[in-house]
């Protein structure tokens, strides 16, 4: 089953959506599930990974009634308080229902924010629960990343976006010793995700995305994870802001020509269903 493991949908209002500055200001509009679904039917993907975009159970609770209203979305990412007190109710409220949780840590003002113990106590509950955990980080994260996934092996952790490198100045390190590090440990893994948004694409005059632009980083993350730890994810609609759906599809669909069969089936779906466990809800 052919995969995107990383979109997001919402009706937009400035009040729940300040993120969303004016310098994006195509993202101030409302993306819903009719909206993706002919992208996906357009790149033969069969399924997606919707991802919360608020920091709100109302938006857990919305991702899950588009889900249970839409045979394509195969999977809710959704938020909980991982440092509230009545955070297991929480979790077995929502059992069968979420496939995995995240936080915007990178938003955070605290580069540390994952270490404190209220949230390391949340984190080390979610395996109960068979909870994976969506990391939202940069390179300045990832000393601090390792740290936690350290303390909790034997929960499965994936990394949202390469964790953000500096694409768009060429630069590899630290981010390329720091994915290293993090691939090291199995139970970590990585999506090909948000890529184009941290490139240079407000200076690309071509009438499509360069490859090129991304093939280090492609690299450096095929040689440390291996394609059964790598999958695909559109980050749509943010990826719009640089490239349209079929241009975000093709960076890594043409990336992965060279690979073999199994290993583009990993990427493309395969490590996506085994991670977040869609064997169970797919048909």
């Amino acid at each position: 089953m052919r995969i995107d493991a990383h979109q997001h949908f919402w009706h937009y209002n400035e009040t729940d959506y300040d993120w969303i500055d004016d310098n994006q200001s195509y993202l101030k509009q409302d993306f819903l599930p009719a909206h993706l679904q002919p992208f996906l039917h357009e790149n033969g993907l069969a399924g997606t990974i919707a991802v919360q975009a608020r920091q709100s159970l109302p938006e857990t609770d919305y991702l899950i009634q588009l889900a249970s209203a839409n045979f394509f979305i195969k999977g809710v990412v959704g938020w909980v308080d991982l440092r509230a007190a009545n955070l297991l109710a929480t979790l077995s409220k929502y059992k069968g229902e979420l496939v995995g949780v995240r936080h915007i840590i990178h938003d955070e003002p605290e580069t540390d924010f994952m270490l404190q113990d209220d949230f390391c106590r949340g984190i080390g509950m979610l395996q109960d629960f068979d909870y994976t955990y969506d990391l939202l980080i940069r390179p300045e994260h990832i000393d601090n990343c390792l740290k936690l996934i350290d303390r909790f092996p034997d929960q499965q952790f994936v990394i949202d976006h390469i964790a953000k490198p500096g694409i768009a100045s060429g630069e590899l390190e630290p981010w390329k010793s720091g994915i290293v590090k993090l691939a090291e440990r199995r139970n970590v893994y990585c999506k090909l995700s948000g890529m184009v948004t941290e490139a240079a694409y407000l200076s690309w005059n071509e009438e499509e995305v360069p490859l090129n632009d991304f093939l280090p980083y492609l690299d450096v993350l095929l040689d440390s994870f291996g394609a059964g730890r790598l999958m695909y994810g559109s980050d749509w609609p943010v990826c719009t802001l640089a490239a349209t759906y079929g241009e975000v599809y093709d960076i890594v669909n043409e990336y992965i020509f060279k690979l073999s069969p199994g290993e583009q089936a990993d990427i493309m779906g395969e490590t996506a269903t085994r991670f977040y466990r869609l064997q169970d809800v797919v048909s």
